[in-house]
């Protein structure tokens, strides 16, 4: 399935996106999408809606330098268990949605990711039961400001800002995502390209180290780290992400008004 989030003029809800292309439809979900999804029985052809964030997360959970190419880009090395941080909830913005860069910096970078979406509560999740708590992945851009990471010393304030998580177009729940591309182009140029069987610490084992740390709520993201081709972007870019098997994730750049 394929669920997704949306404004309609009816308000905001969560869809099973169906169909391809200018066909697709948003059919409504009643009230969430965990479990086995009811419908309302309205739907809306998807032109006529405006896609949001496919999910309201608690929290972001995110893994550094999880490709060994990303982390020698870096100046470091691979470290030999997760690194994790987090973003906040606020920092989520769907597709389409503008990311503001803050004038307190003059490096922004993108980073495309793959994100796994957590589908039930849990704790202490084994790596071998780890994708039976997974509703499904979506692509995501772990927008970090460098300069802010230097003066810092630690990460909060350079993920942290408004806008700096973006989120979507929708979330893939079959898709078996040990192997899949991913891809990220700015102003039209491919600046990342690589695959997840290349993730230093897969999915399951993610799983099970985030979970050891911190119970995970449904709806909850884990971002799995970015491939090496990192850099800047600025006022009048776009960047899209792709993920085979989910699709492409666009968001404008523009400085703070």
């Amino acid at each position: 399935m394929r669920l997704g989030r949306i404004a309609s003029p009816d308000g905001v809800a969560f869809v099973s996106i169906e169909g391809e292309g200018e066909a697709r439809t948003a059919r409504e979900i009643a009230e969430h999408p965990f479990g086995t999804p009811t419908f309302t029985g309205r739907s809306w052809p998807l032109a006529d809606v405006r896609l949001l964030a496919p999910i309201l997360a608690s929290k972001v959970i995110c893994i550094g330098k999880n490709y060994a190419a990303h982390a020698a880009e870096m100046g470091g090395e691979a470290p030999e268990e997760p690194v994790i941080f987090l973003k906040p909830n606020t920092s989520i913005v769907g597709p389409g949605a503008p990311i503001v860069l803050p004038p307190s910096s003059n490096e922004v970078h993108f980073e495309g990711e793959l994100a796994v979406v957590i589908g039930r509560p849990c704790k202490d999740v084994p790596a071998a039961k780890a994708l039976d708590v997974v509703l499904g992945y979506t692509v995501a851009n772990d927008v970090s400001a460098r300069d802010h990471q230097r003066q810092d010393g630690q990460w909060t304030r350079a993920k942290g800002h408004d806008t700096f998580c973006p989120l979507g177009p929708w979330i893939e729940t079959t898709l078996d995502a040990s192997d899949v591309e991913i891809s990220t182009e700015v102003g039209g140029e491919v600046k990342q390209r690589s695959r997840t069987s290349l993730l230093l610490h897969d999915i399951p084992k993610i799983i099970e180290w985030v979970s050891a740390v911190m119970t995970l709520l449904p709806g909850d993201v884990i971002l799995t780290g970015t491939p090496e081709g990192v850099g800047p972007i600025v006022a009048g870019d776009t960047v899209n992400v792709t993920v085979e098997g989910i699709g492409t994730l666009s968001n404008p750049v523009v400085a703070k008004g």
